[in-house]
């Protein structure tokens, strides 16, 4: 391990993952989105921009048949991912792939996966401060991917009727239904999230289907505190 990480334990499942000790740390959003996931039986599942790998780690324990793959364009990011998967073992499930998602054909054929999940940068360039540490940069503005190329990927790697689970900040809802109408993604379920009910939401949980058809449904809002640990927020949420 490298003298700027540290193991942090989920306290779920004896999961545990290496988390930068300035930078890069997951966060309620990660968390939620693989709440939200659902998975059946043995599915190939992808997580596009997987970051420290967090979401295919608490995904495979939630189910323990499919099959994982992470896509990471930063190099070091993608390393740290890879570590976390082999300290959990996980390695015969889970691989970390170190690439763009713009060119997301290179490494996974077309129609491959079952279900894709992604918590994609929530930022568009220009808007919003710019963290001064690039991976953090990276992470929360569109610098190396946007909303669109992140679609566009997954609409390549599913299958027909396959399903597309994002999180994401409520202002960028509107590009995301623009971009899934493009690609071919029909939006099924919306949900949003609040810190208190009596006010705006913070961030909206996704659901859409390869070549679906049209039928959105808004979902109960979902109340979380984003304060709480991960197994506190997997106790309490219901998703």
């Amino acid at each position: 391990m490298h003298p700027d990480e540290r193991i942090e334990d989920l306290m779920i499942g004896n999961l545990r993952i290496i988390q930068k000790n300035d930078s890069f740390r997951f966060g309620t959003d990660s968390i939620l989105l693989s709440l939200f996931a659902e998975l059946k039986g043995k599915q190939r599942v992808l997580d596009i921009g997987t970051g420290s790998g967090i979401i295919p780690i608490l995904l495979s324990y939630k189910n323990l048949e499919s099959l994982f793959a992470g896509l990471e364009i930063q190099d070091h990011i993608a390393d740290m991912a890879a570590r976390s998967v082999s300290l959990n073992n996980l390695n015969d499930r889970i691989s970390i792939v170190r690439g763009d998602v713009k060119n997301i054909l290179d490494y996974f054929p077309k129609a491959s996966f079952d279900v894709v999940v992604t918590n994609p940068p929530y930022k568009k360039l220009g808007t919003g401060l710019m963290n001064v540490n690039e991976s953090n940069a990276a992470a929360r503005h569109e610098i190396l991917c946007t909303i669109e190329d992140i679609v566009k990927g997954a609409a390549q790697v599913l299958v027909p009727k396959g399903t597309l689970y994002m999180v994401n900040r409520p202002d960028r809802l509107c590009d995301t239904l623009v971009a899934l109408r493009k690609y071919k993604l029909e939006p099924k379920l919306i949900r949003f999230v609040h810190s208190k009910l009596s006010s705006s939401p913070i961030l909206f949980l996704l659901k859409a289907n390869l070549y679906g058809g049209e039928n959105l449904k808004v979902g109960t809002p979902v109340l979380v505190d984003p304060n709480l640990s991960c197994k506190m927020i997997e106790e309490k949420v219901n998703l």
